[in-house]
């Protein structure tokens, strides 16, 4: 009797600890942030860590598909880069005919959005089509579209017409209810990511994809369409970061976007999606952004080391989750 009812006893859930370890570790880095410094939770230094972090954010939302996939991109930083210099020439160019507005405005976030798929598609089609390796395309993608921001600037810097980056300004720094538009358009974009990710054959079949690619064919997935709409959405959403990024400065240049592949990847793998695919989280993609963005904040207000070091300790970061998730698979 005693056996039975201890055989039919439901088994204990163990603590999950790759699904609640970043929420634990944003936790911490909160609290560890307000007992360092009292400006910590200050409104001020909140929105400004969550508008500098939207740019990120969004493309990371759109990293995670890609990396869910089974795929990776090294060329978003330059992408967002040579995207920013096109939209700012175009912008510049347009101004005799449309003036300093909001058709202006309306024009070059259109050209950056295009610009950006246009990258995208390029991607996916060089991976999914012609067969090259996702390192390889967006390694040498990488390289291609920061030279060229280099050469369009001549070296130097591209700079938004002075009386269009005073009307484009607002759309950095100005918002609703008080919060800015970057950080309500990072919201936006992570809540529809989740929700795709999740409720959509999309989403599903990214998975799938990441996790056998020949399963995934023999259960009727089109594989090449799927994994070119990740580098396609992740372009237009580099572009998306784009406009949200280019009032802040009003400028462009070779050194933009520097280390974003690597922000934008390191805050999808500390969030819980799988390096290898198969499994992704947009919800973690966003905690990961957060984490990134609070170690950054806290080193600056605290001084405790020099900020030139935050793109080391983020190379570690990236390590140190990919070694957990290794750990945590040899334990299942």
């Amino acid at each position: 009797m005693s056996d039975t009812t201890a055989s039919a006893a439901p088994p204990r859930r163990r603590l999950n600890l790759h699904v609640l370890g970043p929420v634990l570790a944003l936790v911490a880095l909160i609290v560890l942030g307000a007992s360092l410094n009292a400006n910590f939770l200050g409104y001020g230094n909140v929105t400004n860590v969550l508008a500098r972090s939207a740019f990120i954010g969004i493309i990371a939302v759109g990293m995670t598909f890609v990396i869910t996939a089974g795929g990776i991109d090294l060329s978003v930083g330059s992408m967002a880069a040579f995207v920013a210099g096109v939209m700012i020439m175009a912008m510049n160019a347009m101004i005799p005919t449309l003036g300093v507005g909001v058709p202006l405005i309306l024009a070059g976030m259109c050209v950056a959005l295009l610009a950006g798929l246009a990258a995208g598609l390029l991607n996916g089609f060089l991976i999914s089509k012609v067969g090259i390796e996702a390192f390889i395309v967006t390694l040498g993608s990488m390289g291609i579209y920061r030279s060229l921001v280099t050469w369009l600037a001549d070296g130097g810097t591209l700079s938004l017409d002075f009386a269009a980056r005073g009307f484009y300004r607002p759309v950095y720094y100005d918002g609703l209810l008080g919060v800015s538009w970057p950080i309500i358009v990072f919201a936006i974009v992570a809540v529809l990511g989740e929700l795709t990710m999740r409720h959509t054959p999309f989403g599903r079949h990214c998975a799938a994809l990441g996790a056998n690619e020949q399963v995934a064919k023999y259960s009727a997935v089109k594989v090449d369409r799927v994994r070119m709409g990740t580098y396609v959405l992740l372009g237009m959403l580099v572009g998306l970061a784009t406009i949200m990024y280019v009032p802040r400065l009003g400028s462009a240049s070779g050194s933009t976007g520097t280390l974003w592949e690597l922000e934008a990847i390191a805050a999808v793998i500390i969030g819980g999606t799988v390096l290898k695919g198969g499994f992704g989280r947009v919800w973690g993609t966003v905690v990961g952004v957060l984490i990134l963005s609070l170690i950054d904040n806290i080193l600056n207000l605290a001084s405790i080391v020099s900020p030139y070091l935050n793109g080391a300790i983020q190379g570690v970061i990236v390590i140190l989750a990919v070694v957990l998730q290794r750990e945590g698979k040899s334990a299942d």
